[in-house]
């Protein structure tokens, strides 16, 4: 049965172009009988989050108009080794393969497929471990240095200079979602005015 493969090519900058890697795939996919049901190009830089072209590749996986997708080199695909990893597991779950024209191939139905999973899997923690890591040394280097974290008086401009009225209304039984709508303000933000009230007048209360 002659394989259905989507072709994808991404660089990182607009004065680089797709034309040598949709050449080489087109050449690839000829050469190992693949029926390329389209091209997909896309200029996005690795660390991006979203890619336009690539959400599409993934949507064709998900409704199995495709057996496979095929890049060039691994880097092309993921941003990141958790970001390939999880693509991967996606695609498993479709039945779909991510094929390099370097030969490798991540298909969990082989054996190389789940050995090579399995790896990517333990660098994918390795590596969330490593920025989880970063961020808590960052963290905390901040705090040493006195930086503040959360939202400090004087961040809400709004709800701190109508705290007052806000506190007075609520006094005088008034609902939620009147004074809301009297102050123009969120009925989430009422809310919030009133419960630091209350906490703080907990907090005064403990310690007398």
């Amino acid at each position: 049965m002659v394989q259905r493969v989507a072709i994808y090519c991404r660089v990182s900058t607009t004065d680089q172009s797709c034309e040598r890697q949709e050449r080489d795939l087109l050449e690839y996919a000829a050469v190992c009988g693949f029926e390329v049901i389209g091209i997909w190009l896309e200029t996005v830089s690795g660390t991006k989050h979203y890619r336009t072209e690539r959400s599409k590749v993934m949507a064709l996986a998900q409704s199995h108009s495709i057996d496979a997708i095929l890049v060039t080199e691994m880097t092309r695909w993921g941003r990141s080794t958790i970001d390939l990893i999880e693509t991967l597991q996606e695609l498993h779950s479709w039945h779909v393969s991510l094929i390099a024209q370097t030969g490798l191939q991540f298909d969990l139905n082989t054996p190389q497929g789940r050995l090579i999973a399995h790896l990517m899997a333990s660098l994918a923690e390795f590596e969330r471990d490593l920025l989880r890591e970063r961020v808590r040394s960052g963290v905390a280097a901040a705090k040493a240095r006195g930086q503040k974290f959360g939202r400090q008086p004087g961040q809400r401009i709004k709800a701190d200079k109508l705290g007052s009225k806000v506190l007075q209304m609520v006094s005088e039984g008034y609902s939620y979602r009147k004074i809301a709508e009297i102050l123009n303000l969120s009925k989430t933000t009422v809310n919030d005015i009133v419960k630091r009230h209350k906490q703080s007048v907990s907090e005064i209360a403990l310690e007398k």
